[in-house]
């Protein structure tokens, strides 16, 4: 699939009405249709048929998005199978028996939010887990399961999983007394960031929920460190989180 003519489609359909250039979308139909009649038929009264070439052009960019999704769908599927691959503990009960072992000695010294970081990466791996059950229950369900329905799960699944390595990255290579690593800075900021970002979010989420808002909120909520209880339960009320 094309996706610069994709993006072009929607930057005409994107553009406000008095503003289209119908002579082109007439021109964007001929090339999805691949018929020359209908395209001399529009060309005759382009805007007169304004409304027949917006319908049209958006019929095609449905389909053509919802092929696009199902592409990245499937490049997410094969991400997050390597992932649970490297991470076999996803499928222990207690992934915090081995978790232990990536303990630093003088662990107790570091300051707080270092340590906080190796306290994290054990609730991040316990949601990884059960991100992965959740996709493993959707694979075997008699129907088959929409990309919308995975999408989110799979995103969820990477992003926890890219936040996974930072934090390790950070905890793992932390020298006392040489100074706080910019990268430790670097997480503060962006969890910051994604708190804020999820607040305004899930207010739009309630008055008018979508799987874009939805993936949006669960990508931002990965980047948060150690999320408090009371957004935990009002994402889970919204049913963002599962």
């Amino acid at each position: 699939m094309d996706h610069k003519f994709t993006e072009k489609l929607q930057n005409w359909l994107q553009t406000p009405e008095e503003q289209r250039d119908y002579e082109e979308g007439a021109l964007l139909l001929l090339r999805l249709n691949g018929n020359p009649i209908m395209y001399r038929n529009l060309m005759a009264n382009p805007k007169g048929k304004a409304d027949f070439i917006a319908y049209n052009l958006q019929k095609y960019l449905n389909f053509r998005v919802q092929q696009l999704t199902h592409e990245q769908v499937q490049d997410m599927q094969v991400e997050a199978d390597k992932i649970v691959q490297a991470h076999m503990g996803l499928k222990e009960k207690k992934p915090a028996d081995n978790f232990k072992k990536g303990k630093r000695l003088d662990h107790d010294e570091l300051p707080d939010e270092i340590q906080a970081l190796y306290v994290e990466n054990l609730s991040i791996v316990q949601r990884m887990r059960e991100v992965h059950l959740r996709l493993r229950s959707l694979s075997v369900t008699e129907a088959p399961c929409p990309d919308s329905e995975r999408y989110p799960f799979l995103k969820e699944l990477i992003e926890l999983d890219k936040r996974l390595h930072e934090n390790w990255k950070v905890y793992d290579h932390f020298i006392p007394g040489g100074g706080e690593p910019r990268l430790v800075e670097d997480v503060r900021e962006r969890s910051k960031t994604a708190l804020r970002i999820v607040n305004l979010s899930k207010g739009r989420y309630k008055k008018k929920p979508s799987e874009e808002l939805k993936a949006k909120i669960l990508e931002q909520y990965a980047l948060i460190l150690n999320p408090s209880d009371k957004l935990k339960e009002e994402l889970t009320d919204l049913k963002i989180l599962e």
